[in-house]
């Protein structure tokens, strides 16, 4: 055993845990090195509804091109929040970690969690750390939740999307997925191939500041990629949504690697977009809206509400012929987020 490295112990709730969180955790995630540790948060309640939201990361390896497993978590969480209009306010943070990590390792996926978070203005106000026997775990798994509010009242859901919608993406497709792969399988491909994993919060507050009413959905598509969030819409609004293939945006890299793989960038993961529904008459000014912010220079209007129906996803391809497009059958990518 060596102290560079986690121990069992360290998760025993005995001395190493409180060293491990006096001196690595909570002057990291906390940015002081406080000594009042409690049960539980106690936060200030705010006006407006409150949203909340949980997920769990578990992707391999844990850091990638861009990225790591600790400010994908927070990110991810961030927009979860902001995907039904929610301002994020704060985050919990649960680390489940595998003996023999190396604790220099920790400490970096802590700080980019840091930064993440100070990035989009959102607090770590909580959090728990488990330590399990080698073997048991992959190196780090990390469970977040947070808490938002909506200090307007627009709905947002998927439920929403109505006939003559226009559908809009803020960037390029397939990044985060195809920035993974690479790293998990050693692949030796363009190094401009990086996660697209940003939060979108300050751009979702500006896009809901400058439409309003006319947002009716926002969804980000991670697992399962543009195609399977799309279809899982229409299924939710009971519409028909055709897409356009020339209209896609798309990393030149990406598509290649996609090509040389055998993926269809449609079903990558993303983890720094978002798909938006929004009324037509003000798709160009959403449009204005998204290239203007970080993270959406790329920004393209990508497809439109065509009718009512039973949950129908349709590509207008290349060559002007139409295509049905499915939920993703399977994993494709395991571990990706």
């Amino acid at each position: 055993m060596k102290p560079d490295l986690i121990l069992l112990g360290h998760g025993s709730g005995g001395k190493l845990s409180h060293q491990l969180l006096n001196d690595l955790i909570i002057p990291i995630l906390s940015q002081n090195t406080q000594t009042d540790q409690n049960d539980a948060a106690v936060l200030a309640a705010p006006p407006g509804r409150l949203a909340f939201t949980t997920d769990s990361f578990v992707v391999d390896p844990i850091f990638f091109s861009g990225g790591t497993i600790g400010d994908l978590a927070i990110n991810g969480t961030v927009n979860d929040l902001s995907m039904v209009g929610a301002r994020p306010l704060a985050i919990s943070v649960g680390l489940i970690i595998e003996e023999g990590l190396p604790i220099p390792d920790l400490q970096r996926v802590l700080q980019s969690m840091r930064l993440a978070a100070e990035t989009a203005e959102v607090s770590i106000v909580v959090g728990d750390t488990k330590v399990v026997p080698r073997g048991k775990a992959d190196k780090l798994f990390i469970n977040t939740s947070g808490i938002g509010v909506l200090d307007h009242d627009y709905d947002i859901r998927g439920s929403l999307a109505e006939v003559g919608d226009k559908i809009l993406i803020n960037g390029t497709m397939g990044d985060h997925g195809m920035a993974v792969l690479a790293c998990r399988e050693g692949l030796t491909l363009d190094t401009s191939i990086q996660t697209d994993s940003i939060a979108l919060n300050h751009l979702v507050h500006d896009l809901i500041a400058q439409c309003g009413t006319g947002v009716h959905v926002l969804r980000d598509p991670t697992r399962g990629g543009v195609a399977t969030t799309l279809k899982e819409i229409a299924l939710q609004s009971e519409v028909q949504i055709t897409l356009d293939e020339a209209a896609l945006p798309m990393n030149p890299a990406v598509a290649a690697a996609c090509s040389l793989l055998g993926f269809d960038p449609l079903f990558v993961a993303n983890e720094g977009k978002l798909l938006a529904f929004v009324k037509a008459d003000l798709a160009d000014q959403a449009l204005r809206v998204l290239a203007q912010s970080p993270g959406g220079q790329q920004a393209a209007i990508i497809g439109e509400v065509t009718a009512k129906g039973p949950g129908q996803v349709r590509l207008k391809t290349a060559i002007g012929g139409l295509r049905a497009v499915e939920m993703l059958a399977g994993e494709q990518l395991p571990r990706i987020c």
